[in-house]
Formats: C-alpha cells, structure tokens, sequence
C-alpha cells in the first residue's frame, strides 16, 4: 500500500466508497463521476502504478479481474456488451497512478468514443 494512493487508502478503508465487489486481489467500486449508467472501477489490491509496470507474476491478478469484471457485467445485467478501459499514462488520462479498469455500459457505446 502506498499511503499517498487514493485508490490504496480507498482499498484499506480510509475513504469511503460504494462497494461492488471484493475479495483477496480485486476491489471493484462505483465511479463517482459515471460516463455511463453503469460505471465501475475494478482495482488491483496490489498497489501497481499502472499497466506498463505489469510483469509476468501479475498474471493471476490480471485474470481474476478480468473474471470479476465478467462476474459485475453479468450481476449489472449488461447483456448488450460492455467496455473495459485502463489508461496509461497522464498523457493518456490516467488520473491516479494506480492500476485500474474501467467496467462501463448499459448504452450503446460507439467507437470512437465521445
């Protein structure tokens, strides 16, 4: 845990937050500015600053939570599809350096989005 991440003092219960899901390696919590009906964020517990420092050994973290992420699309009821999004990077829109994806739906989601 670092103790300047927002997202690791979210994880350890400093800052509150609406809990979706959670277990040993993922937290999943609603955004608190939605881009769609549905909108949550699925966060690795293991404090990584963001995708490009992920190594091998992630791999079972990365599978996990892409199967929550399957596990809260299904429970949403987003059975027109969904979209998975992680930025990289402030250049990219990375707002927290902490590894993060983000579950949106519930809309037709065209692509580009905008």
């Amino acid at each position: 845990m670092s103790a300047d991440c927002l997202f690791c003092r979210i994880i350890a219960g400093e800052i509150p937050a609406t809990r979706v899901h959670e277990d040993d390696q993922v937290l999943v919590i609603r955004d608190i500015g939605p881009k769609a009906p549905t909108h949550v964020l699925l966060l690795s517990k293991a404090h990584i600053a963001s995708a490009a420092d992920l190594t091998d050994e992630d791999g079972p973290m990365l599978g996990r939570l892409f199967g929550v992420a399957a596990e809260v699309a299904r429970a949403e009821g987003l059975d027109g599809g969904w979209r998975l999004v992680s930025n990289v990077g402030p250049d990219a829109g990375q707002s927290v350096p902490h590894l993060h994806v983000h579950l949106l739906g519930g809309r037709a989601m065209g692509w580009p989005p905008g």
